[in-house]
């Protein structure tokens, strides 16, 4: 008999309808509440690699997932008069299938419809206190009535609003990584066709990119910073005045990419994090996907961990009997994954933003002579497959005794 039997999830990106998918599998009910007005649409390139997949296969979303993919031919480095100096074909890459890029909107909306029929949505609506009692949770909203559940699952993403109520401030447990990342629509002006074009100055890039599943094209700055002033808690004209300052005059096209900025209706701004927690559980709150182990932006696998883990979240709800039994389940066989996966995390860095211009020149001689930075990047792919496969979604079940 499954452990709960009503789940509040705040958050409704990837990991909360992947979550509802599979508790309703397992009988379970889910109710979803989400800050946002509505699933937010488009959104930048992210990927699913390894045991993710297989978790997409079971849901039975993996053909539609494949009919959006974003097309990516390849990348190139240009110098500040828009000189190609460098470049890495999507043909580098050892195409098993193993791997996919989608739009993070394309991917909500893949997830998100089908839970509708069979799933509560309280949208733009947030989580403001949570008590605990015994074998329920009361949990208080910003608008909605207040509710008990057996369990509430924070799959909030990096600034949690359940972590923070549940675990206390989000600076317990972030790891800033040195650096700022920011991306967004821009009109689509060089003609780009399923690639990408990078500049860099010491310490910091810039880009774009053009996918067929989006209109225009993707403006991208990456900042490498030794301290975090916190400009990523800051409004949105504030962070956009930190990039103006930090990017203007730099040559190439980043003043046209500033200028289609304040246009923009999907922009991002976050810091370059990695959360790392003790524990994902306190009594019958949990923590899901990047709320309780967020690998960074540069691991490109937040989206695999999240999937992975709604799904050996759900299986291991569905087969204990206790609550904190199969929590301590969930987490015994999501640590090791996520563990190697959080270990690639800051590995991109020193490729897309050397710090030194001697770096950015030896990176594109390398790129171009065909040889070390390619078998760098080869043996990267192959960390990257190995932490990407690194769980067995059949494990058996194992009995733990929770005091």
């Amino acid at each position: 008999m499954p452990a709960v039997h009503d789940v509040l999830i705040s958050g409704a990106g990837v990991a909360g309808p992947a979550l509802a998918h599979w508790l309703h599998h397992h009988g379970i009910r889910a109710t979803v509440v989400e800050r946002a007005p509505a699933p937010r649409p488009g959104g930048y390139a992210i990927d699913l690699r390894g045991v993710a997949i297989d978790v997409a296969e079971r849901m039975g979303v993996l053909d539609e997932i494949r009919r959006n993919l974003t097309e990516m031919n390849g990348a190139a480095f240009v110098d500040a008069r828009g000189r190609r100096r460098a470049g890495i074909s999507s043909a580098d890459a050892v195409d098993d299938g193993r791997s996919l890029e989608v739009l993070r909107g394309d991917l909500v909306r893949i997830l998100h419809t089908p839970t509708t029929v069979y799933t509560e949505y309280l949208y733009d609506d947030t989580l403001t206190a949570l008590e605990q009692d015994g074998d329920r949770v009361r949990a208080t909203f910003e608008k909605a009535a207040p509710r008990t559940f057996d369990l509430v699952v924070g799959a909030d993403g990096l600034h949690s609003t359940t972590r923070r109520l549940a675990f206390g401030p989000e600076e317990r447990y972030a790891r800033f990584l040195g650096a700022h990342i920011s991306i967004f629509t821009v009109p689509n002006h060089l003609g780009l066709d399923r690639e990408a074009l990078l500049f860099n100055v010491p310490g910091k890039g810039s880009g774009m990119y053009q996918t067929p599943r989006a209109e225009g094209a993707k403006g991208i700055f990456l900042v490498r910073t030794d301290g975090d002033a916190g400009i990523a808690r800051r409004p949105p004209a504030a962070q956009r005045a930190y990039l103006r300052a930090e990017f203007s005059g730099l040559g190439w096209e980043n003043d046209r990419i500033l200028d289609a900025m304040d246009a923009s209706e999907d922009f991002y701004f976050d810091s370059v994090t990695r959360i790392h927690m003790d524990a994902w559980s306190t009594g019958r709150v949990a923590l899901l996907g990047d709320a309780g182990y967020c690998p960074s932006p540069m691991s490109g696998q937040g989206t695999s961990l999240a999937l992975v883990g709604a799904y050996v979240l759900a299986q291991e709800l569905a087969r204990h009997d206790g609550t904190a039994e199969a929590l301590a389940a969930y987490e015994a066989r999501m640590r090791p994954y996520v563990n190697a996966n959080q270990a690639i995390a800051d590995a991109g860095l020193g490729i897309l933003a050397p710090r030194t211009r001697r770096g950015i020149v030896l990176r594109n001689t390398l790129l171009r002579a065909g040889g070390p930075l390619l078998s760098l990047l080869g043996r990267f792919d192959e960390r990257l497959s190995r932490a990407a496969e690194a769980l067995d979604l059949d494990a058996p079940v194992v009995s733990r005794r929770v005091v």
